[in-house]
This record gives C-alpha cells, sequence and structure tokens, in this order.
C-alpha cells in the first residue's frame, strides 16, 4: 500500500472540566455530596467551611472591597490561562444539552417504573401549616441502642461462669441486625476450634449452654435459628393456656399451612376447633417476627428531604433544605495571599495556586448551580402536581420527564439525574422526585389517569375489601373499569406486587 496524507474536517463536542464536573455533582445524593465536599476539603487549601455565615455558600465577591474585586478578577484571568482545560466556568450551563443526550439515563419517560419498590417513602411531620423558618433538618430521630449493647448490658449483670459469659459474647456477635443467629453452632465452633476435633465437640456444647442463657434475654425471640423458634421462644412466655399449646404446636410444625390460610388441615393436624384456632392464630399474629427490629440503627432509616414542600398563599412554595447545604468559603488568608504574588511567577508555584484557588471557585459554584437546579425542577414538579398535596396520591396526575424539561429549558437527561436518589419533604410524607412522574392509563371519558394514582386507588379497594372475602386481580381490575380506568388484570397484579400486597388466597382471613 501507498501511503498517503488525508485531511478530514469533523466537529466533536469536548467538555470542559467544569461541565464534567457539574454534571457529576447533580447526580449525586446528599450523602455522596457530602463526601465529595470532605474529600475537595482535604485537597484544596482555598476550601474551608464556614459554619458561621447564614447564607449558604456566600461568594467570596461579596466581601471584598471594589479595589480588592478588581484585583480578584486579575486572579482569576491569570488562573484560567495556566490551569488545564481552563474553560470560562460562566460558560457551562447545566442544561445536558451540550452533549445532546448521549448519556442518557436508562429510566426512559412515560415507561412504566419497575423499579418501584425501590421508591422509598417515611412517614415525614407535615410542613405544610408552618413557615418556611420552621423547618428543622436536625429534628430527627436520635441513634439508638444497638441489639448488641443492650444484650451485652444484661449478660453484665448475671453471675456466670467466664466461660459461660463467654460463649454467650460470642453468639452475640455472631446475631443478625433481625436477631437471629447468623450461624449454626456447629460452624462457630468449627471457627473457633480450627480443625481440633475434640475442642469442637466441646465448644458445641458450651455454646448450647450459652444459647440457653441468651434465649432468656429480652427481647424475647433474640437467639433463634429460625422463624418458627423465634416464635415459639415468644409464646413459651406467654401464660399457659390452651390456645398458647395450639399456637406453639403451628408455630413448630405448621407454619406452612398457618400462611396458606388453610384452616381445615390445621383443623386435622392440631385436633383443635374452628374458635380455637383463631384464637392460636391471634396470639401469633401479635408476636415479632424480627426481634431485633426495635434496636436498628435510626440513621439507616431516615431519609434527609433535599427540598421541603410549604403552604403558600393558594399555592405551594419549594424551598431547599438548608441542613443539607454545605456551606464553603474561600480562605481569606490565602486568597490574599495569592491576590499580592499574582505578578510572581520565578518559583513556579503562583500558576499552580491560582489554578487550586479557581478549582475551588468551580467547585462552590458547580454546588451551587446544582441546588439551584433542584429548586427549580421540584418546583416545576409542584407546579404540575397541586392537587397531590392536597388531596394524596390518588390525585396524582400523569407527568414524563420531557414535560419538565421543555418547561425549564433544560435536557431530559438533565431532569433524571436530578430526581434520581433526591427527596421532597411534603404533607404526606417524603418521597423521591421520581415518584411524581407516572406513565398514563387510558380513561372512559378520553383522558388519562397517571399510573401512581392508579397505584394509590388499588391500595384503597384492598383496604376497604372483605377480609372473609378478599378481591381478586380481575374484579379489582372490573372495580377500575367501572371508574373509568381502563387497567388490565395484569397491570393490576404488577401494581399490587410493587404495593406489597399479597396475593387473593394469602389475604383471606381463617
Amino acid at each position: 500500500m501507498k501511503p498517503t496524507l488525508q485531511f478530514r474536517l469533523s466537529q466533536h463536542l469536548a467538555l470542559t472540566p467544569q461541565l464534567q464536573q457539574s454534571i457529576r455533582l447533580l447526580q449525586l445524593s446528599t450523602l455522596e455530596l457530602h463526601q465529595e465536599v470532605e474529600q475537595m476539603l482535604e485537597q484544596n487549601p482555598f476550601l474551608e467551611t464556614d459554619d458561621e455565615a447564614a447564607p449558604a455558600f456566600e461568594p467570596l465577591t461579596e466581601r471584598l472591597s471594589p479595589a480588592e474585586r478588581l484585583g480578584e478578577r486579575e486572579t482569576e484571568r491569570a488562573a484560567e490561562s495556566s490551569a488545564d482545560g481552563g474553560g470560562d466556568a460562566d460558560a457551562a450551563p447545566l442544561d445536558g444539552s451540550e452533549f445532546g443526550g448521549t448519556e442518557r439515563d436508562d429510566w426512559e419517560n412515560g415507561t412504566e417504573r419497575e423499579d418501584f419498590d425501590g421508591i422509598r417513602e417515611t412517614p415525614g411531620k407535615s410542613s405544610a401549616s408552618g413557615d418556611g423558618d420552621d423547618f428543622d433538618g436536625a429534628d430527627r430521630d436520635t441513634a439508638v441502642e444497638s441489639l448488641q449493647d443492650h444484650l451485652r448490658a444484661q449478660l453484665s449483670s448475671l453471675r456466670l461462669s467466664p466461660t459461660d459469659a463467654a460463649a454467650v459474647m460470642v453468639l452475640i456477635e455472631s446475631l443478625t441486625d433481625d436477631g437471629y443467629l447468623a450461624d449454626t453452632l456447629e460452624d462457630i465452633a468449627e471457627q473457633l476450634a480450627k480443625g481440633d476435633v475434640d475442642q469442637r465437640d466441646e465448644l458445641i456444647e458450651q455454646l448450647r449452654c450459652g444459647l440457653r442463657f441468651l434465649q432468656s434475654m429480652e427481647p424475647t425471640g433474640v437467639g433463634a435459628r429460625d422463624l418458627a423458634e423465634c416464635l415459639t421462644l415468644q409464646l413459651r412466655k406467654q401464660p399457659r393456656s390452651e390456645a398458647q399449646m395450639i399456637a406453639i404446636i403451628v408455630c413448630k410444625t405448621h407454619l406452612e399451612l398457618l400462611a396458606r390460610r388453610d384452616l381445615k388441615k390445621l383443623m386435622a393436624v392440631t385436633g383443635a376447633d374452628e374458635d380455637l384456632l383463631r384464637e392460636a392464630q391471634a396470639l401469633i399474629k401479635a408476636l415479632e417476627p424480627k426481634p431485633g427490629r426495635q434496636f436498628a440503627r435510626a440513621e439507616a432509616n431516615i431519609i434527609v428531604p433535599d427540598v421541603v414542600v410549604q403552604k403558600a398563599g393558594r399555592g405551594w412554595k419549594v424551598t431547599l433544605n438548608p441542613d443539607v447545604m454545605p456551606k464553603l468559603r474561600i480562605n481569606d488568608l490565602y486568597a490574599s495571599a495569592i491576590r499580592q504574588q499574582r505578578g510572581a511567577t520565578s518559583n513556579g508555584a503562583g500558576p499552580g495556586l491560582n489554578a487550586r484557588l479557581q478549582e475551588a471557585r468551580w467547585f462552590m459554584k458547580n454546588i451551587l448551580q446544582r441546588f439551584d437546579t433542584i429548586q427549580r425542577v421540584s418546583q416545576a414538579i409542584v407546579e404540575r402536581q397541586k392537587n397531590f398535596f392536597t388531596h394524596g396520591a390518588i390525585a396524582m396526575k400523569p407527568l414524563v420527564l420531557r414535560e419538565i424539561a421543555d418547561e425549564l429549558g433544560l435536557h431530559e437527561s438533565t431532569i433524571s439525574r436530578v430526581t434520581t436518589a433526591k427527596y421532597m419533604n411534603t404533607p404526606f410524607g417524603t418521597f423521591e422526585l421520581k415518584y411524581f412522574f407516572g406513565s398514563s392509563l387510558n380513561t372512559e371519558a378520553g383522558g388519562n389517569a397517571s399510573s401512581t394514582a392508579v397505584r394509590a386507588l388499588i391500595k384503597q379497594i384492598v383496604a376497604a375489601e372483605n377480609p372473609a372475602k378478599p378481591l381478586s386481580d380481575s374484579q379489582i381490575s372490573q372495580m377500575l373499569e367501572e371508574q373509568g380506568i381502563q387497567v388490565a388484570r395484569r397491570t393490576v397484579a404488577k401494581y399490587r406486587d410493587a404495593l406489597k400486597i399479597a396475593p387473593t388466597q394469602l389475604r383471606k382471613a381463617m
């Protein structure tokens, strides 16, 4: 082949470092953002926390005199010329249109959400009747005592031999968050004996003895190896009665029949009549299947909202939660030193320091832009879903990403980033922003109903059904059609599963 030279003219898009950082910060959750801020505080000496600042991210120029501002602009120009990829930070809009949607998320407009189970909802306190200044992000559940600490405290009050106390301590460390033993006694002994067969057998006996002490502690049922043992331990602590004995028999060997609501077989295997079985069932239903639940770390269940929706006249106003906004500022001492030495480049340190100073400013600006975008998108969602904030999920309207994107002049991928892992506090609880988007279903009147509203209707219908004759998916579909909403049986089943509502046969009361 003969080598030749060819010239090719083409256009391509290059994202500046500032725009890349903006996009990355926008898709971070609150926890991830705080981790990013902590990392930047460690890496950049010009950035520091501003705990005393009333407004978050107070711009440095607001604290400078006119002469200092002029010097600051000169420093910025020097930094931009010396920094790699030093594009103009002001020319980096966060609308995502520059990259033409090539990074669009998998969650598309107008499609059924398969991740409905992942929409987390917590009973948030109502903020509709208070002023914006009344919201206190620090008003949350405090950390509770862990299950292990609670059991260790009980162990210290028991007069056990060192061997028994050590066995109980080993078992306490082997508990799951729900209060069950994570491993069998044989496995625990095998790990401790390290291949010594004689020592292993001795350890198993010691652990069995220690398990009896552990299972006598509070909460009742702790240290169980399965659900049947957990329920049985709790039943044995209750007053003796005929119903209690039947309940123990059922829990030990016939839990599967109880789950299937098979009353006839339960009567046959236990010899109890229908009334006695119902009493036993009532005892079992009152038990706690997860004894360690009350000791679960409160922080793990807390969702801190990014925005708060409050009543404002006849409408609703969205305000940012100040508790999630990091308060940052530029270190005045270091910035002043840079201004004084902005012309010094003899040792080569000037341009590098200028670049770090500009990096700090870019970071603060991009965080400000992130929260501004979240607030704008949230306000647009609230305007589209006003009925929800008055009547609840049953009044939700169909909404897709494109509608918000067109209204705000942003790209759909930007809206997707904003609505993922960002939460809104409403009068009905705290919801992920993506919760307010839902595809539309046809109605007889020719209009559309939101899939979220249909889920709420299904939940209401099931809550009002006769427990003795629960509704089938086909019956629920027919009831929805009578209300003018066309939903297939398979769609009803899908929404019911998403709402964690059991099938018909498992909802039937005995």
